[in-house]
């Protein structure tokens, strides 16, 4: 399992909650976003479990993740070379969608996963994607894909089947881009530390 990931530093991360919170506010619920999905990672029965990061590791790092630095480049460099450190099955993930679950991902990883299957996806809401899975992996299939648009996801299946891969698909997500998008999936996952997060800080706006 791979997963693509920034630090989750004031600033740099989830600006698009900026505002209605501040950007120390919105790291911290991209910081539980990560957690709540790296949590997920360690308890599934992967062979390696990767976290791709731009930046530095910190206490939010469980055991069992191995670490490697992101390349750089556009988004979809920077997965393509996720990818490459890869051999074998894949299943990447992004940080914003700590609703994920075992039971979510428990199709990719089980024995007969990939068996008449070359690709998994799961798209996101917003059009773009939240899982990419391949067999074997293969960098080429996401460099030139524009990223974060309406139509990513769309393009991203379509270089999936043009290559003439068999997908599966994963249910539709809805990730962490602005703040009606955290209220959706922190009410998804109630007793995540996201929700746990969201709802602290809820509470001392209606204190301000």
């Amino acid at each position: 399992m791979l997963v693509i990931a920034k630090e989750p530093v004031a600033g740099r991360v989830k600006t698009r909650l900026t505002p209605p919170y501040t950007p120390a506010e919105a790291a911290a619920l991209a910081e539980a976003a990560l957690a709540d999905t790296l949590r997920t990672v360690a308890d599934m029965p992967a062979r390696r479990r990767v976290l791709a990061l731009d930046g530095r590791p910190g206490s939010w790092l469980p055991p069992g993740i191995e670490v490697v630095p992101q390349c750089g480049g556009g988004l979809d460099e920077r997965l393509a070379g996720a990818f490459e450190g890869c051999r074998g099955p894949t299943l990447l993930i992004g940080m914003d969608t700590p609703q994920i679950t075992p039971a979510l991902l428990a199709p990719v990883l089980d024995a007969g996963g990939w068996t008449g299957c070359d690709a998994w996806f799961g798209p996101a809401a917003d059009g773009g994607f939240w899982a990419l899975g391949l067999a074997e992996p293969d960098p080429g299939l996401l460099r030139g894909v524009p990223m974060s648009t309406a139509t990513t996801g769309a393009v991203q299946r379509r270089r999936l089947t043009d290559a003439g891969l068999r997908v599966r698909d994963l249910p539709t997500l809805r990730d962490v881009d602005t703040a009606s998008d955290a209220l959706e999936v922190a009410a998804a996952a109630p007793g995540g530390r996201f929700a746990r997060t969201l709802a602290r800080l809820s509470a001392r706006a209606a204190t301000r």
